[in-house]
């Protein structure tokens, strides 16, 4: 791979900044900067931006900088600086928009459910009033499942470059589709569009069924697939219609 670029330093540098500053302020930091579901007193507009800044622990952010370095360097320098960034940021807020939705679904169903069982209304926006504004990752011991559920709906916030670190890798196996790559102990080169390709599907299929293959098991894998489609169709247009003749620099 070809040396680090200027713009993928600097999201490094943010990033690593980030996490440090987390670890001294802690949980203000998620309430502040991690992306809330809209209807948590916590969100705030600005966190569909921030978020892709935060991560969780000192793995994952060091498998999102990885792959930002391995393969951000070269797009950058295949699309221009301006056009990596705007792909990049495109595909973090398409990650966060999918996730989002498949939220407010989650969420629905926990709100249809509750009223199914016999609460009322304003019982269920009490509830809302509860939750909202707590931090992730309490436990409301005594709780009946199905109000878990909607606390869950309610209270797990999103942190992580994952979507737009996805977006860079679509958009690498757009542009290099054959480039022989190798996975971490197997001496055995994979091109691009497989290899990236694949670990796509095995997201779609996680986030189908909810088994994790890889990760934790509160990833969010809608995030994962939005970022993709993002940065996939963003590079096929831009292949498609030329894009070393108009070079973004």
């Amino acid at each position: 791979m070809n040396n680090i670029t200027e713009t993928v330093k600097v999201l490094l540098i943010v990033n690593i900044l980030f996490f440090i500053g987390t670890q001294f302020v802690g949980g203000y930091a998620i309430q502040l900067l991690a992306l809330w579901f809209p209807e948590n007193s916590n969100f705030g507009i600005w966190q569909l931006v921030t978020h892709m800044f935060m991560h969780g622990d000192f793995a994952h952010i060091l498998f999102n900088m990885f792959a930002l370095y391995m393969f951000g360097s070269v797009l950058e320098q295949t699309i221009g600086k301006n056009r990596f960034l705007f792909l990049y940021f495109s595909a973090g807020l398409g990650a966060a928009g999918l996730q989002i939705l498949f939220s407010y679904l989650d969420f629905n169903a926990a709100y249809e459910n509750l009223l199914s069982s016999g609460m009322t209304e304003p019982q269920v926006q009490a509830l809302i009033s509860e939750f909202s504004g707590k931090q992730a990752g309490m436990m409301y011991v005594g709780q009946n499942g199905l109000i878990r559920d909607f606390a869950d709906s309610l209270m797990v916030p999103m942190v992580g470059a994952s979507g737009a670190i996805f977006g860079v890798l679509a958009a690498f196996a757009v542009v290099y589709p054959n480039l022989p790559l190798y996975l971490m102990f197997i001496p055995i080169p994979i091109k691009a569009k497989y290899l990236i390709g694949g670990y796509f599907l095995i997201n779609v299929y996680s986030a189908i069924t909810g088994a994790t293959i890889f990760g934790p098991s509160n990833t969010a894998y809608w995030a994962h697939i939005g970022g993709a489609v993002i940065g996939f169709l963003m590079m096929w247009y831009w292949k498609k219609n030329q894009f070393n003749a108009n070079r973004w620099y």
